[in-house]
């Protein structure tokens, strides 16, 4: 695959492929505690340069325990971990004291905070807002946090909400001076990302957006994983694309980083400042592909 593509010149191309290059060196991944924990090798540490935020999901069947064990870890061998911190499952003010003093123990200074996927909240944090404003997160020691964004859209919360809330979060920032930055949840084409964005900017600024991209995978695995995860938009375009079934029976992301790059470069005032890849099991596959990115970018000849 061709990884820059007419119209632009060999100098477009040149910058271009600095900012692939600058966007793979700084991705974040999204790694299972069980694959950082279990025997399975090559180990994490081997497949990720040195300094890497590994966000950790906060799913259903993952103990508490674990997380903890899965940022000494990844402290221990020079990566950056990244807990989430799911609003909706915790049960009271106590329990989430009790667990940011323990993450707080590990090392561990950033936080992904989420709603949680549960209908009704197991406490009294509705979501995220919730966790920012009850002053604990600061009391405990985590000033750098990362929040939600999503350019499908959110299958529960309309887009003007979604909008109130980033500007509220993005108000929090300035008023305590906590870094805060957006990750987005994954799609499928830059559109979603870049159409975004310019909606979004204004609630936004000056918060940084790293874009949410599924890693190289299996389109079967990845199409489970967007219903799952209410990406339906995205989902759509990629099952109506002529041969989708036949021709992409593994997914790459490469069209749409280049696309995010020339995005940056036409765009001098986005929020864009990344990409973060949910790995869905793959996460060897996912540090091959940053690896030819980052290091091994492939050039059109003029």
């Amino acid at each position: 695959m061709k990884l820059f593509k007419e119209p632009w010149g060999q100098s477009a191309v040149d910058e271009t492929a600095a900012v692939v290059r600058r966007l793979a060196r700084t991705a974040s991944v999204e790694v299972t505690t069980g694959r950082i924990l279990g025997s399975q090798t090559p180990p994490v540490a081997q497949l990720l340069p040195a300094g890497t935020a590994v966000y950790l999901p906060s799913l259903p069947q993952t103990r508490f325990d674990d997380i903890l064990a899965a940022c000494r870890q990844l402290l221990a061998d020079g990566l950056q971990p990244v807990p989430h911190l799911a609003a909706r499952r915790l049960s009271s003010r106590a329990e989430l004291r009790e667990r940011l003093s323990r993450l707080h123990a590990t090392g561990a200074r950033q936080l992904m905070l989420i709603a949680g996927d549960v209908e009704r909240p197991a406490g009294p944090f509705r979501d995220t807002l919730d966790l920012l404003q009850c002053g604990l997160l600061a009391e405990q020691g985590f000033h750098q946090l990362g929040i939600a964004g999503h350019p499908d859209g959110h299958p529960f919360v309309n887009e003007k909400a979604l909008m109130q809330a980033l500007e509220t979060k993005r108000d929090y920032a300035r008023s305590t001076g906590a870094r805060l930055w957006v990750v987005t949840q994954f799609a499928f084409d830059a559109t979603s990302f870049t159409d975004w964005l310019a909606r979004f900017d204004d609630s936004t600024q000056p918060l940084p957006v790293y874009c949410g991209l599924p890693g190289p995978t299996r389109i079967r695995t990845l199409l489970a994983y967007a219903a799952h995860c209410g990406v339906g938009v995205s989902a759509r375009l990629l099952r109506r694309t002529p041969g989708a079934a036949r021709l992409l029976s593994c997914w790459k992301p490469d069209g749409v980083v280049e696309a995010l790059a020339q995005h940056y470069l036409t765009h001098p005032g986005t929020q864009l400042a990344g990409m973060h890849l949910f790995t869905f099991g793959g996460l060897e596959s996912a540090a091959h592909w940053l690896h030819r990115l980052r290091d091994e970018p492939q050039r059109k000849s003029s």
